[in-house]
């Protein structure tokens, strides 16, 4: 079956609430991508994603870009997982050399004195 040439207004509305969907999700994973040169952080909003219960399925014209940023998403939990592995190894390398510091100042107190 192929697309209606001529779509309805409820169809018009339905791609216009993805697509603003869509775009804000993008706009999310492109500004945390931006940040991942270690020069800045940009605190987002860390409420969860929840699935708009009110637009209905994605619609066909915009399941590729569903799908691409799916993707992206993936790769970039795949990428945060890499780096959450890596600081968790440096933390216990730290706390390793940490460990074999000598004090540094007195261990007892003279209250004799």
């Amino acid at each position: 079956m192929s697309p209606d040439p001529h779509p309805t207004p409820a169809a018009e509305t339905a791609d216009g609430a993805w697509a603003a969907v869509l775009d804000a999700l993008e706009h999310e994973l492109t500004t945390i991508d931006a940040t991942t040169d270690g020069t800045a952080a940009i605190v987002l909003d860390a409420t969860p994603w929840v699935v708009p219960t009110t637009l209905g399925p994605v619609p066909r014209a915009l399941v590729g870009r569903a799908s691409r940023l799916l993707a992206a998403q993936r790769d970039r939990m795949s990428t945060l997982e890499t780096e959450r592995r890596q600081t968790l190894e440096h933390l216990g390398a730290l706390r390793q050399v940490a460990a074999t510091d000598e004090p540094r100042g007195s261990v007892y107190l003279d209250a004799s004195a």
